[in-house]
């Protein structure tokens, strides 16, 4: 007998698959899709993705935010922030892109989430603070993979290649790189908020292990305020975006995912 969760589980990969598999149809056939389709297919398994995670997340104990069930939670909202950028921009096309990755982080938080990393109560401010930090982490990693798109996006331009994998699969360059600076704005907007937050609710960054995730967040805080800065002053684009969001990323994942990796899987500590 399939317990709730592994229903869930298997229909929100149902939805996300039968989305998938309707854009690459159309994708080989080249021909249009219809957002109206995609969009429901894809909403129904976000929203089922969400059952599933209030199962593995929410206990009698407080919040569960083990490592695990935080890839599931940010592979599903980068899916759903792909799905309303989608809406005013036509990049319906990439959510070929987040749509595995959503499904491939739903199976990862089913199958090895576990109980033990359970943050109790500790006021609506640190709930926040928390909620800030995975959307803006999310949302920055969504710019890191369209960063490498834009890359291989233009790698194929500037050598003239006959067969434009990217070119052909991805909307115009333009598109993509005004999409980018979308993003990198929205994920800098939510980093500022979460460090705002966490600096106000955050009582003891040392018994927290806290310090090098905040020293490495606003390090990448930096980084993104200076491309920001930079686009808009000198009309930075191209490669040195791809290089500046790239390194803003690998900074911020090492304070946010490295030392949690180490903290949980190595040391044992929640």
């Amino acid at each position: 007998m399939f317990s709730l969760h592994t229903i869930f589980t298997l229909l929100a990969l149902i939805a996300y698959l039968t989305s998938f598999l309707y854009l690459l149809h159309h994708f080989v056939k080249q021909s249009t899709a219809s957002p109206f389709f995609v969009w429901s297919t894809l909403s129904i398994g976000l929203i089922v993705h969400a059952l599933t995670l209030s199962l593995d997340m929410v206990t009698a104990q407080g919040i569960n935010y083990e490592v695990f069930n935080l890839i599931s939670f940010t592979s599903g909202l980068m899916l759903l922030l792909s799905l309303i950028f989608s809406i005013y921009r036509p990049v319906l096309i990439l959510n070929l892109i987040s749509t595995p990755v959503a499904m491939l982080g739903l199976v990862v938080g089913s199958l090895l989430s576990t109980s033990g990393h359970v943050i109790r109560q500790q006021g609506v401010g640190m709930d926040i603070h928390i909620i800030l930090s995975l959307s803006a982490y999310a949302v920055l990693f969504m710019a890191t993979l369209h960063a490498i798109l834009i890359w291989l996006q233009n790698r194929e331009l500037k050598r003239k290649q006959k067969q434009r994998i990217w070119v052909n699969l991805l909307p115009s360059l333009q598109t993509m790189e005004s999409l980018l600076f979308d993003l990198i704005l929205i994920g800098f907007i939510l980093l500022t908020a979460a460090l705002g937050f966490g600096f106000f609710t955050i009582q003891d960054f040392f018994a927290q292990h806290l310090v090098h995730k905040t020293v490495f967040s606003i390090i990448s805080w930096l980084i993104y305020g200076g491309l920001l800065l930079g686009h808009w002053r000198f009309g930075w684009r191209g490669q040195k975006a791809i290089r500046f969001t790239l390194l803003g990323f690998v900074i911020l994942a090492i304070g946010f995912i490295g030392s949690k990796f180490v903290l949980e899987i190595l040391l044992m500590r929640s």
